[in-house]
């Protein structure tokens, strides 16, 4: 008997001696990931690691790196975007993924052997481990009550955190915005669309290769026309976070909405009651317009993007506030301090989310200083006593763990001393997978400051 493609079954029927009912042996039979791939029609090259590479892929890891790589067994070798297995010394599989021939990333590892044989219905079958794997993710969201009638602005999948390497999918309202940061991702290009355009009510599907970093993957789009697809895809979009609404340009940052800031910003709504209230860095006015319904008494948000602000300003009509209490300003973040410390100007909360200063870790020891800087500044211009919610969108930064370092160094800095109030990361549907750590990148720190 077959059950489904998961169990081969065979019964043998034991004749001895007569008793009054015949006895029954059942006897399972499972496939291992060698056998799938033997069976498969292309063949499946295999990627055999160093000795003492293994374990850290075992335990879960991710990312084979090409220094892990002890040789490749296969005729014609794989191309990038090939399924190929990844096996140890002895070139017994220890799991399946996709390969990339130019990148540091050999192998993104999909599945490992245990997986694939309890369920070799996706083993080396990448259409359906991205039906599957996109499924679980809208079904994770909807236990954590996304979308809900006040927030439809939400990240989908969340890269190895949704066991996806180099996928992201944020989804605002009607509309989906996949960014591709690996060459698999773009060679399944049409199959990731077909299972995204199931997903109930998503109309809209807008994609959004990162350049540079594909790159590095061995793909150059940057002549093709393609690197933002508005095909079907309204240029400005309507969400609702928290209850508060929001315009989104499909032409602006990342996928156009900071998503992973969506609790944090909840936050300052809490705190911001009768409060001055100062957003720097401020993009489209997530912070401010938080503190703005949260109460505050009088907001203001710099940023130095004209654009970011014309669609702040809109966001204040949006969402009917008074634009006594909530203004925008453009103005370069650094000279907007300096300014006002010169002026002697103090708010009861400063928010100070810049971009990314450290998109890799040889660039450490100088986006260290420039944090140094731009925190010491921010200290000075917050009241004695006040608030100061400082954040770090580098991976570089949050994974070295120094970011409370360079706070406390700030400090220093400004004279000033400090306590945390609060420690938090991106929001509840940007998950991460512990045995891959390199995917925390958000460090938001409430301080206060004396």
């Amino acid at each position: 008997m077959v059950v489904g493609s998961r169990f081969l079954m065979s019964r043998t029927f034991s004749l001895a001696a007569a008793p009054p009912t015949a006895t029954i042996t059942t006897t399972t039979t499972t496939t291992t990931l060698q056998e799938i791939a033997s069976n498969h029609p292309k063949g499946i090259a295999k990627v055999v690691l160093k000795k003492g590479k293994t374990q850290l892929f075992r335990d879960g890891s991710p990312m084979v790196y090409s220094g892990a790589v002890d040789r490749i067994i296969g005729r014609p070798p794989p191309i990038t975007g090939d399924a190929v297995l990844v096996a140890d010394g002895t070139e017994k599989p220890i799991g399946w993924g996709l390969y990339n021939s130019v990148s540091m990333f050999c192998v993104r590892l999909m599945q490992l052997e245990d997986e694939a044989t309890r369920d070799p219905s996706c083993a080396l079958n990448v259409e359906r481990l991205l039906e599957n794997r996109i499924n679980a993710a809208v079904t994770l969201r909807e236990q954590l009550g996304l979308p809900s009638a006040k927030t439809n602005a939400f990240r989908l999948v969340n890269s190895e955190g949704d066991r996806l390497s180099g996928l992201i999918v944020d989804i605002f309202g009607d509309e989906a915005v996949v960014a591709s940061s690996a060459a698999w991702v773009e060679k399944y290009k049409q199959q990731i669309r077909v299972c995204i355009s199931k997903i109930n009510n998503i109309n809209h599907i807008t994609w959004r290769p990162s350049l540079e970093i594909l790159k590095e993957e061995g793909l150059d789009l940057s002549d093709s026309g393609n690197h933002v697809d508005l095909s079907n895809s309204p240029r400005m979009i309507k969400v609702v976070e928290n209850g508060i609404a929001y315009l989104i340009s499909m032409e602006g940052q990342k996928t156009g909405f900071y998503a992973d800031q969506r609790e944090n910003r909840k936050y300052i709504s809490t705190i911001s009651a009768g409060k001055k209230v100062l957003d720097i860095c401020c993009y489209t006015g997530g912070f401010a317009l938080n503190a703005a319904h949260g109460g505050a008494i009088s907001v203001t948000g710099v940023d130095s993007s004209s654009p970011a602000l014309d669609i702040a300003k809109e966001n204040i009509i949006l969402n009917n506030l008074d634009s006594t209490t909530i203004s925008f300003k453009r103005q370069d973040a650094t000279a907007f301090m300096k300014t006002a410390i010169h002026n002697g100007e103090s708010w009861d909360i400063v928010i100070l989310d810049p971009p990314k200063l450290a998109p890799r870790k040889k660039v450490l020891q100088n986006a260290s200083g420039m944090y140094r800087n731009l925190n010491s500044l921010a200290m000075q211009i917050t009241r004695r006593g006040g608030l100061l919610m400082t954040c770090s969108c580098s991976g570089a930064v949050t994974q070295s763990g120094k970011f409370l370092s360079i706070l406390q160094g700030a400090a220093s800095m400004a004279g000033r001393k400090i306590t945390v109030i609060r420690q938090a990361g991106a929001a509840c549907d940007h998950p991460i997978d512990p045995s891959y750590p390199e995917g925390a990148y958000l460090s938001n720190f409430l301080l206060r400051v004396l």
